[in-house]
C-alpha cells in the first residue's frame, strides 16, 4: 500500500508537471489566451496518464509471475486505460485511420521504453553481481 501511494504521488506530479510544460510552451509560442475548459480537460487527463502509467507499473513487482505475464498486463491495462481517457477527453478522433495511427504509436513507444528499462535493469543486476562476486 506504501509502494502504491508513493507512486501514485510521483505519478500525478509527474503529469501535472507535464501539462505544466505543454501550457508554457503554448504560452510562450505566442498565444495570448487559453480555453479554460481545455485546459482543465486536458490537465485532468495528463495527471490520470501520470498515475495510472506509475501505479501500474507494480506488476513488475509480481515476482511469481513470468515477465511476459507482468508484461502483457501492464501493456492491456495502460493500453485500455490510455485509450479510454484519450478518446473520451478528446485527444484524437474516433475514427479507424487515427485508432489505427494512435495504436501503432503507442505500441512503438511502449516498445521502445519496455527494452530501455529491460536493458537498464539487466545491467544493474550484473552489475550487483559482479560487486558480490568481485
Amino acid at each position: 500500500m506504501k509502494t502504491f501511494l508513493i507512486r501514485s504521488f510521483f505519478g500525478i506530479f509527474f503529469g501535472a508537471f507535464l501539462i505544466v510544460l505543454m501550457t508554457n510552451t503554448v504560452v510562450l509560442s505566442g498565444q495570448e489566451t487559453l480555453d479554460g475548459a481545455l485546459f482543465l480537460r486536458n490537465s485532468i487527463g495528463s495527471i490520470l496518464c501520470g498515475w495510472f502509467f506509475s501505479v501500474s507499473t507494480l506488476y513488475f513487482e509480481n515476482h511469481q509471475w513470468s515477465l511476459a505475464k507482468q508484461t502483457t498486463a501492464h501493456f492491456i491495462t495502460v493500453i485500455v486505460l490510455y485509450f479510454v481517457l484519450a478518446i473520451g477527453i478528446g485527444w484524437f478522433p474516433f475514427t479507424v485511420p487515427s485508432m489505427l495511427l494512435t495504436i501503432a504509436t503507442f505500441v512503438l513507444f511502449y516498445i521502445v521504453i519496455w527494452f530501455a528499462f529491460y536493458f537498464y535493469f539487466k545491467k544493474q543486476a550484473r552489475t550487483l553481481n559482479d560487486e558480490l562476486n568481485g
